[in-house]
């Protein structure tokens, strides 16, 4: 996955204070580590701060041999203190980013998996998926390379600046007076250039797209006859990109002209004012080549310093991201596993009402009264936005009624342990979500602690073992994306192995058979009849054939029981709601039959 663009932060008080409570998250170890190898950063910048100096003082002593020798041993030692404390620090920074890396990924993780429902809607997935990449990486980033540079740089500027001023004071107040002032001006200069090649590159997507929707769209473009439309929409857009790329080379050209003309003729001056100094004994040569490199070396690290500060900016912001994630109050913690209290399979709704949070001015249930008794069977049908799939969601507690209870046994489900209430709980949707390893873990998904013999028992009771072991690799056979390698059947029948394994005291189907042809749903409901066998079950139904035999039947339409009764009641009650429902769809399966088979 690609890293977006991360927006830089303000840096505040707040902000640095926030930022600083990563450290909380690291262990005393990691801290000293990085301490040392901050400690090592120092001396690496030392190392380079005495290279001007030692160049300067080579040149002083060309006409003398053993002193050219003595520098050349110097500036070997100097390498390679360099090269020693440079690789450790690398080496503590790297250990200490990932390390924390790690942490914050677990926790991440841990805190986003234990959110309710409510947040995952609130949150598209494409923006949490980012703070695992974009933000974490930013902050990975920094700890390993932009944090060391950052200090290195400025550790470089400030001992650069005491040099010089030692050196000289005059040559030092007029490089103070020019080469930041320009470099800070590049550097301006620079992220214009760069926000004008943001836009360059924006246009140039925006054209991809156009001809991306065009060639996609071909059919509809021919069938309206829009060629000449589409042909102008992405010439109007070949202009504005045209126009804009000359618009960025003329400020390439600018910017050019003003590195030669402004910094380098700096410097030149620079050496033209050294020189004269030099000619009048004020200063030697080599102090002279060591003042010339020391400027160089702090017009770099300002120009360096300022690309750090703005990844620093980023990360701030990164921080923050993360760490409101990771301190945001969960759903409920987990027990271990293993820890599962019986409960009675008997469930009742009284009188509840409920909203969504987006729209709590539109009730979804309004008094809802209804119960199943342990071991039986309840279907809840009625028109889209009834409440049906709401019954559900208040179920799994993946939402708080406003108001009134819901008990299962004598335990009112609001004060029962979340994961308690859940394990024993079976869900076969209508959508099946297989994830993408092989079939064999997408049954084990239902229960992780189940052996393969479990498994393959589970998968027969579903009706699944024979198309399964069909396969050349037979459970081992990786389903793809969502499942997408497995037909619509199939999927459903793997679904209700996961369920089985699962050994629910409650199952939950919710439409599982609507998407299906008739074959394939009368070996999903055979399945499904066997799964059903002493449990409590509630069955969300749109094929209305297929709920006849359960023991009870409610009709939900607007939020409110309109009838409730077992089939044979429901269909003598004449002028019925449920009656009009069956027969219209009987009525639309005749009228296909007939035309299928005239």
């Amino acid at each position: 996955m690609e890293r977006r663009d991360i927006p830089k932060h303000k840096i505040s008080k707040n902000a640095i204070r926030k930022s600083l409570r990563l450290f909380g998250l690291m262990p005393a170890s990691d801290k000293w580590l990085l301490a040392l190898g901050t400690l090592f950063l120092a001396v690496t910048a030392a190392t380079a701060l005495l290279f001007p100096d030692l160049l300067g003082r080579m040149v002083d002593a060309y006409t003398d041999v053993n002193r050219l020798q003595e520098s050349a041993m110097v500036f070997l030692y100097l390498f390679l203190a360099q090269a020693i404390f440079s690789f450790l620090r690398i080496g503590l920074y790297v250990r200490v980013a990932e390390n924390l890396t790690a942490t914050l990924r677990n926790r991440l993780y841990r805190s986003v998996i234990l959110q309710n429902m409510d947040f995952f809607h609130q949150n598209r997935t494409g923006d949490l998926l980012s703070r695992f990449t974009a933000d974490i990486g930013q902050i990975q980033d920094t700890f390993t390379s932009n944090l060391a540079m950052f200090l290195r740089q400025l550790m470089v500027i400030i001992g650069g600046i005491v040099y010089l001023f030692f050196t000289s004071n005059t040559l030092s107040l007029y490089m103070l007076g020019t080469v930041p002032v320009v470099v800070v001006i590049s550097l301006f200069f620079g992220r214009f250039i760069r926000k004008i090649g943001k836009q360059v590159q924006e246009l140039t997507g925006q054209n991809s797209v156009i001809a991306e929707e065009t060639f996609t769209g071909i059919q509809n473009v021919k069938a309206f006859t829009n060629e000449n439309f589409e042909m102008q929409r992405y010439g109007n857009d070949v202009e504005q990109l045209r126009k804009k790329s000359i618009y960025r080379g003329l400020m390439r050209g600018a910017f050019s002209s003003f590195i030669i003309v402004c910094l380098f003729g700096s410097i030149v001056w620079l050496i033209f004012l050294g020189l004269g100094m030099v000619r009048s004994g004020e200063m030697a040569l080599g102090e002279l080549i060591s003042f010339m490199f020391f400027t160089g070396f702090i017009g770099g690290s300002i120009g360096g310093m300022a690309e750090q500060f703005v990844q620093i900016q980023k990360t701030l912001g990164a921080v923050e991201r993360v760490l409101d994630l990771i301190e945001k109050p969960s759903e409920q913690a987990l027990p271990s596993w293993g820890t599962l209290e019986p409960v009675d399979g008997r469930v009742v709704f009284d009188n509840v009402s409920f909203s969504y949070p987006g729209r709590p001015e539109f009730p979804v249930l309004n008094g809802v009264n209804l119960s199943v008794d342990a071991g039986k069977s309840l279907a809840i049908v009625g028109p889209s936005g009834a409440g049906k799939s709401t019954i559900i969601n208040l179920l799994y507690r993946f939402y708080e009624p406003d108001s009134g209870k819901i008990t299962i046994g004598e335990q009112v489900i609001a004060d029962m342990c979340l994961f308690n209430l859940r394990k024993q709980l079976a869900l076969v949707p209508q959508e099946i979500l297989l994830f993408g390893g092989t079939i064999y873990e997408n049954i084990l998904y239902g229960n992780p602690a189940a052996d393969k013999e479990a498994v393959y028992e589970a998968a027969r009771m579903a009706n699944a073992h024979d198309f399964i072991s069909a396969f050349p690799e037979g459970y081992k056979t990786v389903v793809g994306d969502r499942g997408i390698k497995l037909s619509g059947g199939q999927r459903q029948r793997i679904a209700i192995a996961r369920a089985m394994l699962r050994n629910p005291q409650l199952l939950i189907l919710d439409e599982a058979t609507s998407s299906l042809d008739t074959e394939s749903e009368q070996q999903v409901q055979s399945a499904l009849k066997t799964l059903m066998m002493g449990r409590t079950s509630i069955v969300i139904a749109h094929r209305l054939s297929t709920i006849r035999h359960a023991d009870t039947i409610v009709v939900l339409k607007q939020g409110k029981i309109i009838e409730q009764g077992n089939h044979e009641t429901l269909m003598n009650k004449e002028g019925g709601y449920y009656r009009t429902m069956v027969e219209k769809q009987q009525d639309h399966t005749d009228f296909i039959n007939h035309h299928e088979n005239p």
